[in-house]
């Protein structure tokens, strides 16, 4: 897709009757009888493949990104950002690319990183807004382990249902292995991958081979993890679209919603009910688990957790040390009371979160193409899309204007589902069990090579190719994967190329 040709569909993304009845609105939100008819009729999946449907290109509605798709192709603010927001987006770019120090400084503003930690900025795990990385055996990569250990008596349960909480972290190393460290003091230990081969014949007789990785802790420098702590990899997911599918309707999540399977067939997609900051429970949206609710949440999450750094939502001066790491807690903070008690004080937690809620998904290419049509139809015959929804249409009500009563297409109905023994961690996270997944978006997929300069996908990047990523899928997504399988090459690679499209 040329900018020349994309130059052509600004007027239509920011007309304010951009698509008639989901034009901008304000208010209640409530919906006419009109517009209750018009969403319902829109959001129906399509039959015809004859050609892209209307406005498809604009894949997040009029705050898709019509820049050139290049490595910065994810770095983008929405396109209808009001113009007096634009620039807290750029002073948020900023910050989550700034790097932090040990504290003292001489850079007061910018010290409190650690003692230990897996990065020192946002970006270096999310590489220029995308994916996070795995080892390679030349890069180390950007992935990092989480660690959580079940209960294992009476006691322990009744204490984690009270507490609401999914699981207990490692009593000496928390959270997460932190597998880097400030100066005069030993990172927690480092994480080891290898990788076995696993083949995968289709039915045609030809041969892919799976990269089956296995994790381990190493170099610990407390002595060995609790006996019942489980390992989780994690690499970082893309940023884009956060605002738009924070705004989605709960109504419109719970629809999707089939935890029973009473319709028989075979997909029972549940929503993960969390826990916020601010103690209230909703639908989790964001997350390999869809363990976070909130996008604020999220970030100040990753702060503590990746960084060392506190803010006023989670207090954590010293990241993730545990009371069994003494030394780690004996360090100095980068807390001052002259900037605000937290090391991150409010304003910079308030601009990290406004520019990671407004980076634009980019516009579609290629979407009227006869082999990404007939790729669609077949993702869509497949079964792909019981999982990977669509469509949504944003709330009336939407907390920022520009996210207002869009139609998205994120493929994905967020909830969590069963994917096989494969992919399984062992970890509760929330209401997730240890094979269960959110289903990850996929607007932008196609860009992630672009992005990143490699295509690493799933949860840990095991999957170098979109065709490996979807070869991986079990338990509720076998059925759709066969049907994949099934497919003559020339009809697998026109799926991929719809894949690639988005």
């Amino acid at each position: 897709m040329t900018r020349q040709w994309l130059m052509a569909l600004p007027a239509l993304a920011l007309a304010p009757a951009l698509y008639g009845a989901f034009a901008l609105a304000t208010g209640s939100s409530e919906l006419t009888a009109a517009e209750a008819a018009r969403a319902e009729a829109v959001l129906k999946p399509t039959t015809d493949f004859s050609q892209a449907e209307k406005f498809e290109a604009l894949q997040a509605g009029a705050a898709t990104s019509i820049e050139e798709p290049d490595r910065l192709a994810f770095s983008h603010f929405s396109t209808n950002l009001p113009e007096a927001r634009r620039m807290d987006f750029r002073l948020g770019n900023a910050l989550f690319r700034k790097l932090w120090v040990a504290a003292p400084s001489s850079t007061q503003a910018s010290d409190g990183l650690g003692p230990f930690y897996n990065a020192r900025s946002c970006e270096q795990c999310h590489k220029e807004d995308g994916r996070g990385t795995p080892p390679d055996g030349k890069n180390p990569g950007t992935m990092f382990l989480r660690l959580a250990r079940p209960a294992t008596t009476d006691e322990e349960r009744a204490f984690l249902a009270e507490a609401m909480a999914p699981n207990f972290a490692d009593p000496v190393y928390g959270t997460q292995l932190q597998d880097k460290a400030i100066a005069g003091i030993k990172a927690e230990g480092q994480m080891k991958v290898t990788h076995s081969d696993l083949p995968f014949t289709f039915p045609d007789g030809s041969v892919v081979t799976l990269r089956k990785p296995d994790y381990a802790a190493t170099d610990l420098r407390y002595g060995p993890l609790d006996k019942t702590t489980t390992l989780s990899p994690r690499i970082a997911p893309q940023m884009i679209g956060l605002g738009l599918i924070e705004a989605i309707p709960e109504e419109q999540l719970r629809a999707h919603a089939d935890p029973d399977d009473a319709d028989k067939d075979g997909i029972s997609g549940r929503l993960n009910i969390v826990g916020g900051l601010d103690g209230k429970t909703r639908i989790g949206r964001f997350g390999w688990k869809a363990e976070t609710a909130v996008i604020g949440d999220q970030v100040a999450h990753a702060f503590a957790g990746d960084i060392g750094i506190s803010t006023s939502a989670v207090d954590r001066p010293h990241g993730d040390c545990t009371s069994a790491q003494v030394d780690c807690l004996a360090l100095a903070t980068g807390e001052q009371e002259r900037l605000g008690k937290s090391e991150a004080p409010d304003p910079i937690l308030e601009l990290v979160t406004h520019y990671s809620r407004h980076l634009a998904v980019p516009a579609r290419r290629k979407s009227g193409s006869p082999d990404v049509l007939k790729g669609k139809e077949l993702f869509y015959a497949s079964g792909c899309i019981s999982c990977h929804t669509p469509k949504f249409v944003t709330a009336k009500d939407a907390a920022f204007k520009e996210f207002r009563f869009q139609l998205i297409w994120p493929y994905s109905d967020l909830m969590l589902h069963d994917l096989g023994d494969g992919l399984a961690d062992g970890q509760i996270v929330g209401g997730a069990t240890g094979r269960e997944w959110r289903t990850a978006p996929l607007w932008g997929i196609g860009l992630t090579g672009t992005v990143t300069g490699k295509g690493f996908f799933l949860h840990d990047g095991r999957a170098r190719t979109l065709e490996e990523a979807i070869l991986w899928h079990g338990g509720e997504a076998v059925k759709a994967r066969d049907n994949y399988a099934k497919l003559s090459r020339a009809d697998r690679e026109k799926l991929i190329a719809f894949l690639e499209s988005l």
